[in-house]
Protein backbone atom coordinates (compact mmCIF):
# COMPACT_ATOMS: atom_id res chain seq x y z
CA UNK A 1 0.00 0.00 0.00
CA UNK A 2 1.52 3.34 -1.03
CA UNK A 3 2.52 5.51 2.25
CA UNK A 4 1.66 9.63 2.37
CA UNK A 5 3.86 11.74 3.66
CA UNK A 6 2.87 13.60 7.11
CA UNK A 7 2.74 17.41 7.00
CA UNK A 8 4.14 18.03 10.34
CA UNK A 9 7.39 15.78 9.24
CA UNK A 10 7.79 16.93 5.62
CA UNK A 11 6.65 19.58 3.55
CA UNK A 12 4.50 18.71 0.73
CA UNK A 13 5.10 20.11 -3.18
CA UNK A 14 3.35 23.21 -3.99
CA UNK A 15 0.46 22.51 -6.26
CA UNK A 16 -1.76 24.96 -8.28
CA UNK A 17 -4.64 22.32 -7.85
CA UNK A 18 -5.29 20.37 -4.52
CA UNK A 19 -4.70 16.93 -4.95
CA UNK A 20 -7.19 16.19 -2.08
CA UNK A 21 -10.19 18.26 -1.03
CA UNK A 22 -12.75 17.12 1.68
CA UNK A 23 -15.69 18.29 1.78
CA UNK A 24 -18.37 19.35 4.82
CA UNK A 25 -22.09 19.29 2.61
CA UNK A 26 -23.70 21.38 5.16
CA UNK A 27 -27.12 23.06 4.64
CA UNK A 28 -29.76 20.72 3.19
CA UNK A 29 -32.18 20.83 6.04
CA UNK A 30 -32.00 24.80 5.39
CA UNK A 31 -31.88 24.65 1.73
CA UNK A 32 -35.38 22.54 2.02
CA UNK A 33 -37.01 25.17 5.03
CA UNK A 34 -35.98 27.64 2.26
CA UNK A 35 -37.99 26.66 -0.19
CA UNK A 36 -40.88 24.80 2.14
CA UNK A 37 -40.12 21.93 1.85
CA UNK A 38 -39.56 18.48 4.26
CA UNK A 39 -35.59 18.38 5.65
CA UNK A 40 -35.61 15.06 3.31
CA UNK A 41 -35.91 17.02 0.46
CA UNK A 42 -32.59 18.96 0.97
CA UNK A 43 -30.86 15.51 1.33
CA UNK A 44 -32.11 14.61 -1.90
CA UNK A 45 -31.16 17.86 -3.55
CA UNK A 46 -27.57 17.36 -2.19
CA UNK A 47 -27.26 13.75 -3.87
CA UNK A 48 -26.88 15.92 -6.67
CA UNK A 49 -24.19 18.31 -5.76
CA UNK A 50 -22.56 15.62 -4.74
CA UNK A 51 -22.91 13.89 -8.67
CA UNK A 52 -21.81 17.66 -9.53
CA UNK A 53 -18.43 17.74 -7.13
CA UNK A 54 -17.17 14.31 -8.76
CA UNK A 55 -17.57 15.33 -12.45
CA UNK A 56 -15.90 18.86 -11.45
CA UNK A 57 -12.70 16.51 -9.53
CA UNK A 58 -12.73 14.69 -12.74
CA UNK A 59 -12.31 17.75 -15.11
CA UNK A 60 -9.98 19.56 -12.77
CA UNK A 61 -7.48 16.99 -12.50
CA UNK A 62 -7.93 16.67 -8.66
CA UNK A 63 -7.13 13.09 -7.46
CA UNK A 64 -8.94 12.46 -3.92
CA UNK A 65 -12.83 13.70 -2.84
CA UNK A 66 -13.69 12.90 0.34
CA UNK A 67 -17.36 13.56 1.43
CA UNK A 68 -18.64 13.97 5.33
CA UNK A 69 -22.09 12.03 4.63
CA UNK A 70 -22.89 11.13 8.16
CA UNK A 71 -21.08 11.79 11.28
CA UNK A 72 -21.22 9.79 14.68
CA UNK A 73 -22.73 12.41 16.38
CA UNK A 74 -25.90 12.18 13.77
CA UNK A 75 -27.61 9.48 15.23
CA UNK A 76 -28.19 12.34 17.92
CA UNK A 77 -30.91 13.23 15.23
CA UNK A 78 -34.63 12.53 15.15
CA UNK A 79 -35.03 8.69 14.69
CA UNK A 80 -36.93 9.23 11.09
CA UNK A 81 -34.88 11.44 9.65
CA UNK A 82 -32.08 9.13 10.75
CA UNK A 83 -33.73 6.21 9.07
CA UNK A 84 -34.62 8.15 6.19
CA UNK A 85 -30.94 9.11 5.59
CA UNK A 86 -30.10 5.31 5.81
CA UNK A 87 -32.59 4.49 3.41
CA UNK A 88 -31.33 7.05 0.85
CA UNK A 89 -27.43 6.26 1.27
CA UNK A 90 -28.95 2.45 -0.10
CA UNK A 91 -31.04 3.72 -2.61
CA UNK A 92 -27.48 6.00 -3.59
CA UNK A 93 -25.38 3.32 -3.94
CA UNK A 94 -27.30 0.90 -5.76
CA UNK A 95 -27.92 3.64 -8.45
CA UNK A 96 -24.55 5.99 -9.02
CA UNK A 97 -22.17 2.94 -8.42
CA UNK A 98 -22.03 1.66 -11.76
CA UNK A 99 -21.84 5.46 -12.84
CA UNK A 100 -18.77 5.75 -10.87
CA UNK A 101 -17.82 2.55 -12.53
CA UNK A 102 -18.02 3.59 -15.80
CA UNK A 103 -15.97 7.17 -15.28
CA UNK A 104 -13.04 5.60 -13.34
CA UNK A 105 -13.92 6.55 -10.12
CA UNK A 106 -12.93 4.36 -6.74
CA UNK A 107 -15.69 4.38 -3.77
CA UNK A 108 -14.66 3.84 -0.46
CA UNK A 109 -16.56 4.08 2.43
CA UNK A 110 -14.46 5.47 6.25
CA UNK A 111 -16.11 4.90 9.23
CA UNK A 112 -17.53 2.76 12.43
CA UNK A 113 -19.74 0.98 9.73
CA UNK A 114 -20.27 -1.89 12.32
CA UNK A 115 -23.53 -0.09 13.19
CA UNK A 116 -25.02 -0.03 10.03
CA UNK A 117 -28.02 -3.01 8.86
CA UNK A 118 -26.15 -5.99 7.67
CA UNK A 119 -27.59 -5.46 4.25
CA UNK A 120 -26.06 -1.94 4.43
CA UNK A 121 -22.94 -3.52 5.16
CA UNK A 122 -22.73 -5.85 2.32
CA UNK A 123 -23.69 -3.03 -0.22
CA UNK A 124 -21.09 -0.98 0.83
CA UNK A 125 -18.64 -3.89 0.67
CA UNK A 126 -19.64 -4.54 -3.28
CA UNK A 127 -19.56 -1.33 -3.94
CA UNK A 128 -16.09 -0.66 -2.84
CA UNK A 129 -14.65 -4.11 -4.50
CA UNK A 130 -16.79 -3.17 -7.70
CA UNK A 131 -14.78 0.14 -7.85
CA UNK A 132 -11.45 -1.38 -6.69
CA UNK A 133 -9.31 -1.19 -9.82
CA UNK A 134 -10.76 2.77 -10.72
CA UNK A 135 -7.81 5.40 -10.40
CA UNK A 136 -9.40 8.47 -11.84
CA UNK A 137 -10.35 9.49 -8.73
CA UNK A 138 -10.97 8.33 -5.16
CA UNK A 139 -14.46 9.07 -4.16
CA UNK A 140 -14.59 8.49 0.27
CA UNK A 141 -17.88 9.00 1.80
CA UNK A 142 -17.37 9.13 5.76
CA UNK A 143 -20.38 7.39 7.11
CA UNK A 144 -20.39 6.70 10.95
CA UNK A 145 -17.31 8.31 11.24
CA UNK A 146 -16.07 10.93 14.29
CA UNK A 147 -12.49 12.14 14.15
CA UNK A 148 -11.71 10.98 17.56
CA UNK A 149 -12.89 7.52 16.79
CA UNK A 150 -10.28 7.26 14.37
CA UNK A 151 -7.54 7.90 16.01
CA UNK A 152 -8.64 5.65 19.12
CA UNK A 153 -9.27 3.31 16.59
CA UNK A 154 -5.88 3.81 14.83
CA UNK A 155 -3.95 3.34 18.33
CA UNK A 156 -5.82 0.15 19.11
CA UNK A 157 -4.94 -0.94 15.96
CA UNK A 158 -1.15 0.27 16.23
CA UNK A 159 -0.81 -1.21 19.74
CA UNK A 160 -2.21 -4.41 18.28
CA UNK A 161 0.25 -4.91 16.07
CA UNK A 162 3.14 -4.07 18.13
CA UNK A 163 1.89 -5.55 21.40
CA UNK A 164 4.45 -4.92 24.27
CA UNK A 165 6.22 -1.89 22.71
CA UNK A 166 5.67 0.34 25.68
CA UNK A 167 5.45 4.36 24.88
CA UNK A 168 8.04 4.24 22.06
CA UNK A 169 5.92 5.78 19.22
CA UNK A 170 5.49 8.55 16.62
CA UNK A 171 3.41 9.60 14.48
CA UNK A 172 4.69 7.24 11.65
CA UNK A 173 3.57 3.85 13.76
CA UNK A 174 0.12 5.55 14.19
CA UNK A 175 -0.77 6.83 10.75
CA UNK A 176 -0.93 3.69 8.61
CA UNK A 177 -3.52 2.79 11.31
CA UNK A 178 -6.04 5.71 10.35
CA UNK A 179 -9.20 4.98 8.05
CA UNK A 180 -7.38 7.21 5.43
CA UNK A 181 -4.20 5.84 5.67
CA UNK A 182 -4.77 5.28 1.60
CA UNK A 183 -5.20 9.15 0.96
CA UNK A 184 -2.81 11.85 1.43
CA UNK A 185 -3.76 14.95 3.73
CA UNK A 186 -6.51 17.14 2.40
CA UNK A 187 -5.08 20.48 0.55
CA UNK A 188 -7.90 21.95 0.49
CA UNK A 189 -10.76 21.70 3.07
CA UNK A 190 -14.82 22.92 2.60
CA UNK A 191 -17.59 23.78 4.40
CA UNK A 192 -20.90 24.77 3.27
CA UNK A 193 -23.97 26.83 4.45
CA UNK A 194 -22.21 29.30 6.53
CA UNK A 195 -20.43 27.42 10.14
CA UNK A 196 -17.15 27.70 10.50
CA UNK A 197 -16.05 24.97 12.68
CA UNK A 198 -14.64 21.78 11.44
CA UNK A 199 -17.43 19.62 13.51
CA UNK A 200 -14.97 16.49 14.44
CA UNK A 201 -14.28 15.67 10.77
CA UNK A 202 -10.66 14.20 10.25
CA UNK A 203 -9.00 15.74 13.28
CA UNK A 204 -5.45 14.44 12.26
CA UNK A 205 -5.55 14.61 8.52
CA UNK A 206 -6.59 18.32 8.43
CA UNK A 207 -3.51 19.30 10.76
CA UNK A 208 -2.26 21.82 7.39
CA UNK A 209 -5.50 22.01 5.46
CA UNK A 210 -6.81 25.19 4.31
CA UNK A 211 -9.89 25.83 5.11
CA UNK A 212 -12.48 27.04 3.41
CA UNK A 213 -15.91 28.69 4.29
CA UNK A 214 -18.57 29.39 2.23
CA UNK A 215 -22.26 30.27 3.14
CA UNK A 216 -23.67 29.01 0.31
CA UNK A 217 -26.33 25.96 0.96
CA UNK A 218 -24.74 22.62 -0.49
CA UNK A 219 -27.66 22.48 -2.38
CA UNK A 220 -26.20 25.23 -4.34
CA UNK A 221 -22.89 24.46 -4.54
CA UNK A 222 -22.54 24.61 -7.76
CA UNK A 223 -19.20 24.53 -10.15
CA UNK A 224 -19.04 27.98 -9.93
CA UNK A 225 -18.84 28.32 -6.14
CA UNK A 226 -16.27 25.13 -6.35
CA UNK A 227 -14.50 26.62 -8.64
CA UNK A 228 -14.19 30.44 -6.23
CA UNK A 229 -12.91 27.83 -3.24
CA UNK A 230 -10.48 27.17 -6.19
CA UNK A 231 -9.47 30.25 -6.63
CA UNK A 232 -9.13 31.02 -3.27
CA UNK A 233 -6.63 28.07 -2.45
CA UNK A 234 -4.38 29.17 -5.27
CA UNK A 235 -4.00 32.67 -3.08
CA UNK A 236 -3.02 30.73 -0.29
CA UNK A 237 0.76 30.54 0.81
CA UNK A 238 1.02 27.50 2.16
CA UNK A 239 4.18 27.79 4.58
CA UNK A 240 4.32 24.48 6.54
CA UNK A 241 5.87 26.29 9.65
CA UNK A 242 8.23 28.30 7.20
CA UNK A 243 8.88 31.46 6.54
CA UNK A 244 7.34 33.55 3.39
CA UNK A 245 11.26 34.61 2.53
CA UNK A 246 11.65 30.92 2.49
CA UNK A 247 9.29 30.43 -0.12
CA UNK A 248 10.26 33.24 -2.05
CA UNK A 249 14.11 31.54 -2.18
CA UNK A 250 15.42 34.56 -0.05
CA UNK A 251 17.17 34.96 3.18
CA UNK A 252 15.65 36.15 5.76
CA UNK A 253 15.26 39.62 6.66
CA UNK A 254 18.05 40.30 9.63
CA UNK A 255 16.51 42.15 12.94
CA UNK A 256 17.31 45.96 13.29
CA UNK A 257 19.97 46.38 15.68
CA UNK A 258 19.58 47.63 18.88
CA UNK A 259 19.95 51.06 19.98
CA UNK A 260 21.60 50.87 23.07
CA UNK A 261 19.38 54.29 24.05
CA UNK A 262 16.77 52.97 23.90
CA UNK A 263 16.42 51.55 27.26
CA UNK A 264 18.24 54.54 29.00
Amino acid sequence: MQRFASSTRDVPPPLAVPRHVAIIMDGNGRWAKKHLLPRFAGHRQGVRTVRTMVRCCLERGIEYLTLFAFSSENWRRPQDEVSLLMQLFVRVLKEEVRKLDRNGVRLRVIGDLTRFEPDLQALIDASEQRTAANSRLVLTIAANYGGRWDVLQAVRRMQKEHPGRGDEWDEGDLTPHLAMSYAPEPDLFIRTGGEQRISNFLLWQLAYSELYFTDVLWPEFDADAFDLALAWYRQRERRFGRTSEQLLGAPPTAAPATDPRADA
